[in-house]
């Protein structure tokens, strides 16, 4: 391709980024006195007039046209109705003129930045209702909060092992607890967006991100307090440990993807027998319906967070003076001890020292599934508790085929 035909190439796309916004634009014009002043062919013209800027001159060129832009849409700025200042029509013809220059650098980049900015304005009453309407105050500071925690914080935080053994590494534990706090706002939208209508399975599903041993606990208070959602209550309780096997291969990727891979068997098989487990009782109560939708909360706790990090590096700490003591065997003690309180962060942990090339990914498989196993305790001792002996009768037996098919994996993995 001749370097006439490169640069045509990228001033035609730099036109359709240009053509595209101002379609959106255009559609919001209005009519009469009060009409916007720009519309499809004016911001088609200024993407146009990005491209021709830094292909025919310079950084300097595009600067001064970019000034122009601004004056002119300053000027018409302020012979428009004051009822309807503009700032987003003036703002997207300057962005359509970066992009305009962008595309002739980095047309990929320009052309998907493009789509992006038309579907934005495009979205502008439903971003308006959803902010107004939808949105509530608490949501929004968990919002910003997520924010912060993910684009302040964690590029911030020291990659390098430090501590007691060297094992503790800042930047993969606060990496872990944005991941918590993602997995858990994303069973809180789950739940939001679902609400009761699909019944306690999805229910379950979705709530066992957040914790799947406080969701079988809720599952069995509601089947001992209304027996005739029983078996519904039984398919979200399974259903829960989906969730849980889910999140620990996020979890585990980003931790040490070596350890991923040891495990990806046990948990894709462990997760098959949940989803046929709980699959069957949904199917036999699909057509049951919850009441009434329960309060979902807050979308994540940061303290809950904060004390699973807490948690993990004193597990992580304890973990590898165990293993230096007494070898593997020590690691598995630990890990199942952990494992009563949170599977999670006893797989962290030994994918941690796995990391740190304290032991080798092979052998990480059978300490996070002692955790597995004992957390599986746990949940049984919750379902008899909350549920009764109906209820534990339904789950434990898809609690058991879970963990069983887990360890079947693992042995296929090591013989």
């Amino acid at each position: 391709m001749s370097f006439t035909e490169y640069l045509a190439v990228r001033l035609a796309i730099a036109l359709g980024i240009g053509l595209l916004i101002g379609v959106e634009r255009e559609r919001r014009k209005g009519t009469g006195p009060t009409r916007a002043p720009a519309g499809i062919r004016t911001f088609a013209l200024v993407s146009l007039l990005g491209g021709i800027s830094l292909a025919v001159g310079s950084e300097l060129l595009l600067a001064a046209t970019a000034l122009g832009v601004a004056g002119l849409s300053i000027v018409a700025y302020r012979l428009k109705s004051r009822h309807d200042p503009g700032f987003t029509t003036a703002i997207a013809l300057t962005t359509a003129l970066l992009l305009g220059a962008l595309a002739v650098r980095q047309p990929s980049l320009a052309a998907g930045l493009g789509v992006a900015v038309a579907v934005l304005l495009a979205a502008r009453t439903r971003l308006h209702r959803f902010v107004q309407d939808v949105l509530t105050e608490q949501e929004l500071q968990d919002a910003l909060l997520f924010a912060a925690a993910a684009l302040v914080i964690l590029p911030l935080t020291p990659d390098h092992p430090i501590g007691p053994l060297s094992v503790l590494n800042l930047r993969t534990l606060w990496k872990l607890v944005v991941t918590v706090m993602s997995i858990s706002a994303l069973g809180y939208i789950a739940m939001r967006a679902l609400g009761p209508r699909f019944g306690l399975p999805l229910t379950g599903l979705a709530s066992g991100f957040i914790s799947s041993a406080a969701t079988i606990g809720s599952m069995g208070a509601r089947a001992a307090k209304e027996p005739k959602l029983r078996r519904a209550a039984a398919a979200g309780a399974v259903l829960s440990t989906v969730s849980t096997i889910l999140q620990m291969a996020v979890i585990l990727v980003v931790t040490d993807r070596s350890t991923f891979s040891e495990m990806k068997l046990p948990l894709l098989l462990s997760g098959a027998a949940a989803v046929l487990y709980g699959g069957l009782f949904m199917i036999k109560t699909a057509d049951r319906k919850v009441d009434a939708a329960e309060n979902t909360g807050r979308a994540f706790n940061l303290i809950t967070a904060l004390i699973f990090a807490v948690t993990v590096s004193s597990i992580l700490v304890a973990s590898a003076a165990v293993n230096q003591w007494l070898g593997s065997a020590g690691l598995a003690v630990a890990a199942g001890l952990a494992g009563f309180a949170d599977t999670h962060a006893a797989a962290i942990s030994v994918a941690s020292l796995v990391a740190t090339q304290k032991i080798t990914a092979f052998d990480a498989g059978l300490p996070i599934l002692i955790g597995m196993t004992t957390n599986t305790i746990t949940k049984i001792v919750v379902a008899v508790t909350t549920g009764g002996a109906g209820f534990a009768f339904q789950v434990i037996p898809g609690l058991l085929l879970v963990i069983f098919a887990a360890w079947a994996g693992l042995a296929v993995r090591m013989f």
